[in-house]
């Protein structure tokens, strides 16, 4: 199996299961919303229940993105598009592979966003 595919496999996988850690934190921090009072604003915890599960619903977000990302990613492997700028058409460096496997830019167009 080529080396950048597996790669990206890999990192799909560990943001699969990412996610599914966010979303069962996300569903404990919803239940546990429902053992509480009710009324948020004069419960004390209650700030701090509506505080996590927005946290925890960002993360969520932020999981799915960078999963959306890889799978992108995949798409160009499979199309000969990867490693190759989507701004200036020329080379992704390897070294910003190596930290971001996903990315679409190139360093240099990526400074200038």
């Amino acid at each position: 199996m080529d080396p950048v595919r597996r790669r990206l496999e890999v990192e799909r996988e560990h943001a699969l299961a990412r996610l599914a850690g966010l979303t069962d934190d996300f569903g404990a921090v919803v239940a546990a919303s429902r053992d509480t009072n009710a009324d948020d604003e004069h419960d004390p915890e209650g700030a701090t229940i509506a505080f996590e599960r927005s946290q925890v619903a960002a993360l969520v977000g932020l999981a799915r993105a960078h999963l959306g990302e890889i799978d992108d990613a995949l798409a160009r492997v499979d199309s000969g598009a990867y490693g190759v700028c989507e701004d200036c058409g020329g080379p992704i460096g390897e070294g910003r592979l190596e930290a971001r496997p996903a990315a679409r830019r190139c360093l240099g167009c990526a400074q200038r966003r």
